[in-house]
């Protein structure tokens, strides 16, 4: 194995994840644009100082960076998402575009892969196969929120509340705008909140492959929604209910109405049309269909 290769070109594909040119980089790192062209090239030596700096404006802890360059390419290879299956038309939240969707989905699918990979090698199942439904959507959504972190202007909320991110170069008011994500593996769903709040949200619908585990995207649509207490909500209040199997007790729910949930699928962003038929979903709307929704030409 040419080690220097192989540190190259994972120098290359992260950086080209976080859409920095050569010269943005190598002015983060430290380093001529030369040097980093060479060491992408797998010409150039370097040390592990320079590694770290690397690391370090890449976002990278050193250990996971060395670890993702030397992983076997069969570990990630074709998860990739669709670019054909984007739709460029959908308005997104102020400051996000559709590559930073794509890196952050990219992201999130290889790391879960990664986990995969390793857990099968050991003889192991699948990571889906130890987790409950619920708590596996709960984990994809948490690896999605700092994908989006890593590869957006959208970052994680320091106070750990509602929204999951925020722009902060963006104010509605006297607050960034936000950003609520939520992932599932139920084609079609709509929101699930515990507080059904105001503001742009996202849903994430993925699937499971049978043989490895691994997730693979396939519809996420975008909304804002109107709260709760608004003359028009678009959340209706579940309540607490009590699982007459288990026993246990659910916290308290806020779902989408039909109108919120129309919301979400006019903004559908990415939708892979090999797994979504949304030819008979219901709509509940006022007012003409937008230009961007799927059933503008249905």
């Amino acid at each position: 194995m040419d080690t220097k290769a192989t540190i190259g070109r994972f120098i290359r594909k992260l950086r080209e994840q976080k859409q920095l040119t050569q010269e943005q980089l190598a002015t983060k790192t430290g380093i001529t644009y030369q040097h980093l062209s060479g060491m992408e090239n797998g010409r150039e030596n370097f040390t592990i100082d320079i590694l770290e700096s690397l690391a370090r404006a890449l976002a990278f802890p050193l250990p996971q960076f060395i670890a993702g360059a030397f992983a076997p390419e069969s570990a990630t290879s074709g998860i990739t998402v669709n670019r054909d299956y984007f739709r460029p038309q959908v308005p997104l939240p102020p400051g996000m575009k559709i590559s930073h969707l794509e890196a952050a989905m990219n992201a999130t699918q290889s790391i879960v892969a990664r986990i995969n990979a390793n857990l099968m090698v050991s003889g192991a199942k699948p990571l889906s196969e130890y987790i409950q439904g619920n708590n596996f959507s709960g984990l994809v959504s948490n690896v999605f929120c700092d994908a989006i972190n890593d590869h957006s202007p959208y970052k994680h909320n320091s106070h750990q509340a509602y929204p999951d991110l925020i722009n902060p170069s963006v104010k509605e008011g006297s607050k960034p705008v936000g950003l609520e994500v939520k992932s599932t593996i139920q084609i079609g769903k709509g929101g699930e909140s515990h507080n059904g709040h105001a503001g742009w949200h996202l849903i994430a619908c993925f699937q499971i492959e049978q043989q490895t585990g691994n997730i693979r995207f396939v519809h996420l649509k975008f909304a804002v929604l109107n709260a709760h207490n608004h003359p028009e909500a678009d959340w209706t209040y579940v309540g607490s209910k009590v699982n007459a199997t288990t026993g246990s007790r659910r916290t308290e729910t806020y779902n989408t109405t039909l109108a919120g949930l129309t919301k979400l699928r006019d903004g559908s962003v990415f939708l892979d049309p090999t797994v979504i038929n949304f030819k008979r979903w219901r709509q509940g709307r006022k007012g003409v269909v937008p230009a961007h929704s799927i059933f503008a030409n249905s």
